[in-house]
């Protein structure tokens, strides 16, 4: 199911990181994070997508001069890369330093859709 799983959600994660590409163009870095963590919400199952956005959570911080998020990420990345292929993810974790790497959160309804249809196909 992961590489089924991985492949179904390419599009929405694609889309998300396009409008976070928009939003950096145009000189909106939170709205640029935000969109980084709707591609982490919907992401997290598959260890490919989960790494990637974890990376370009680390890129933004760095290039905002977020201390404590590039710490965050570092972390982060490791906890993506050797625990997302055996389901120890939160589910629902926007993924920025701001909430716990442990907490599950609530899920849009869009994303829960995407994420349900992905997991399904």
């Amino acid at each position: 199911m992961r590489g089924n799983y991985t492949r179904n959600v390419k599009p929405a994660i694609e889309a998300e990181l396009a409008r976070a590409v928009l939003a950096r163009a145009e000189g909106r870095p939170d709205r640029e994070f935000t969109h980084l963590e709707n591609a982490h919400v919907i992401g997290q199952k598959s260890t490919r997508w989960h790494v990637r956005v974890h990376g370009l959570m680390l890129v933004w911080a760095i290039r905002n001069r977020r201390p404590r998020e590039v710490f965050g990420q570092v972390f982060r990345l490791v906890g993506a890369a050797t625990k997302t292929a055996v389901g120890l993810v939160p589910e629902g974790n926007t993924g920025g330093a701001n909430v716990s790497p442990f907490r599950a959160m609530p899920i849009k309804a869009e994303h829960a859709e995407i994420i349900r249809k992905a997991g399904s196909e």
